[in-house]
């Protein structure tokens, strides 16, 4: 346990005892305040409740699936059955960072200080055999999956204290440590039927289809080549006011390919309903073809206010060299982003900045102030350089010579004991040179790219790096045990960090396999921010907590940080709408296909 959370337990009992009366059972939930919405709102505002119902709407995937229990870390799931099979007690509205709205519950309630949270099922609840949704198969998934489910589910349940039934269908969980985003993080929790797992090794059911409550139920399947969920009819949770406008088509078929491209032309064919395009270039050049210009394929710009979040080559701290931070800033001072960015996007899309970029929770680039510094000089030992000071990327002139990044990236290796030797970058006590692997997926596309352009600079100061590329499964075993030097590292981050940063990049990460953590961050200063921003009282205090993260993420010089868009873009067939008010967090979540219609199914 680390020291922050060891002293978040032993408070523990002096703030649960602390505050007057718990709140009275309310339609929703937020981090902050009051939810916008009030009972009995009839929809989001992103939704169309009038969308019709009918049609088919096909995904292109690359690589495959060979495990239909989303729950467990073994396999590779099919992340549409976890998201349309399966229901949590309360739902998003990704018009709210940090606000849910009751689903399986009719009601939420927590007490004085968030030190426990009774969630009341709806009466009308049901799983997709008509069973109905009980308390105890509440108590149960929240059990197996904090026990036996994949480890992104464990953190929080180690946090609870107790858990009980309190009335027909009441349950509730009283907590051991302070966190009050943990109520949230419980209500979006999967519920699954116990009954089905009677007598099973839950962990080791990745042929089993778990029941679940969801708009979706799995149709026929060939395990890695193409799954069809299909639309239940008798869907309990149809006419709820969170799930109006949403889940409008009969069936959501997903198709596997062994890369972008046969994809990509699978689309153009006509087979495939959409194609969300991340290569600029491509989106300015590659779609120009006869279904775009008859007007049968649509392409459309999604604005959005979500954070960049971290894209790049991570680099493994756990192993040499990256285990040395001038290593890694040399490394990323060779990355000649101004020209790869160029040679790939056009040089349009912007560079990640940090983890936090393009949002109110990103750092300054200038020096700490204010509570940000607050919270970080206490760590002022342990930070690397810039976190105090102030630290932005290295910017190039756009030529191929990168000769300005050149520089930097051979001082730095020399500080670090390398010299170049016969042409060789070669650690001056160990003889040995300085060279790595980049595995990738088969499914990199302009990864890969950026990854050969990046090697050839490396040359240049006698790095000798090799792309390594490996089919889906080998990728996904490689990943969930940090089995690589350097590879393509993509994390989506929110307006509403919570707890799910611990599993990002906590300590626990280091040496637990399936987490996010790829790059070892093993740092006291980590933890602390993100134990401050769950502490956060005040909405400023939350904010620079984060900013304070964003900082000490930055300079751990973990990532060689590639590009983002500030908008999306997506490409499908004329038949597929979605609505004029688009959420502020974009295409991103809750969006397509989940408020999409098919026009002709209203004829």
């Amino acid at each position: 346990m680390t020291p922050f959370r060891a002293q978040a337990t032993a408070l523990a009992a002096i703030w649960t005892m602390a505050g007057a009366a718990a709140a009275d059972p309310t339609h929703g939930i937020a981090m902050y305040g009051d939810p916008a919405l009030p009972e009995g709102f009839e929809a989001l505002p992103y939704a169309n409740p009038d969308a019709p119902k009918g049609g088919r709407f096909t995904f292109a995937e690359i690589g495959s699936y060979d495990s239909l229990n989303p729950f467990v870390l073994k396999g590779s799931p099919v992340y549409g059955q976890r998201v349309y099979g399966y229901e949590s007690l309360m739902g998003r509205s990704y018009d709210e960072p940090f606000t849910l709205y009751g689903w399986l519950a009719e009601s939420v309630e927590t007490g004085p200080n968030r030190e426990w949270v009774e969630f009341t099922i709806r009466p009308e609840a049901r799983f997709s055999d008509g069973s109905p949704v009980t308390a105890e198969d509440v108590l149960w998934s929240f059990e197996i999956l904090g026990t036996e489910g994949h480890p992104r589910y464990h953190s929080a349940w180690d946090k609870i204290a107790s858990s009980e039934i309190v009335g027909e269908r009441t349950v509730r969980f009283e907590f051991s440590e302070e966190d009050d985003e943990l109520p949230l993080i419980l209500g979006l929790r999967p519920i699954l039927k116990k009954a089905q797992f009677e007598d099973v090794d839950f962990a080791a059911a990745s042929n089993t289809i778990p029941v679940g409550s969801g708009p979706y139920t799995v149709g026929p399947y060939e395990q890695g080549r193409y799954m069809v969920l299909e639309r239940d009819e008798d869907w309990w949770a149809a006419d709820l006011p969170l799930m109006s406008g949403f889940h409008n088509f009969d069936e959501i078929r997903y198709e596997w390919f062994g890369d972008g491209d046969v994809a990509f032309e699978t689309f153009r064919a006509g087979e495939i309903s959409s194609n969300r395009e991340t290569n600029m270039g491509r989106w300015q050049t590659a779609y120009d073809f006869p279904a775009v210009r008859s007007g049968d394929v649509v392409l459309s710009t999604i604005p959005h206010e979500r954070p960049s979040g971290i894209l790049g080559f991570v680099m493994n701290t756990r192993r040499a060299p990256f285990d040395d931070w001038r290593v890694r800033e040399a490394l990323i001072n060779a990355f000649n982003f101004e020209f790869i960015n160029s040679a790939i996007n056009g040089g349009t899309e912007p560079r990640i900045c940090s983890y936090f970029c393009n949002s109110v929770l990103a750092m300054e680039g200038g020096s700490a102030t204010g509570r940000v510094a607050e919270l970080l000089e206490p760590f002022a030992d342990e930070l690397l350089p810039g976190a105090l000071e102030g630290y932005s990327l290295p910017v190039s002139d756009g030529s191929e010579a990168n000769r300005a990044g050149t520089r930097t990236a051979i001082r730095l290796l020399g500080e670090a004991g390398y010299a170049i030797d016969g042409g060789v970058m070669t650690h001056e006590e160990t003889g040995e040179a300085l060279s790595f692997d980049i595995v990738l997926p088969q499914s990199a596309g302009q990864y890969a790219t950026a990854a050969e352009l990046y090697v050839e600079g490396l040359r240049r100061i006698g790095v000798d790096a090799e792309v390594v590329t490996v089919d889906s499964a080998q990728y996904k075993e490689r990943s969930d045990a940090y089995d690589f030097d350097m590879t393509i590292y993509q994390r989506a981050v929110s307006l509403s960090p919570g707890n799910e940063q611990y599993l990002y990049w906590g300590a626990d990460g280091v040496d637990e396999p399936g987490t996010y953590n790829w790059m070892g961050a093993d740092n006291p200063a980590i933890e602390a921010m993100i134990g401050a921003m769950l502490t956060a009282e005040s909405q400023e205090d939350f904010r620079a907590a984060v900013k304070a993260l964003d900082r000490v993420l930055t300079t751990g010089r973990y990532v060689v940080p590639f590009w983002y868009s500030p908008e999306s873009h997506l490409a499908h067939v004329k038949e597929i709408k979605y609505p004029e008010t688009i959420a502020m967090y974009g295409d991103w979540l809750g969006f397509q296909p989940d408020v999409w219609w098919y026009e002709e199914a209203a004829e």
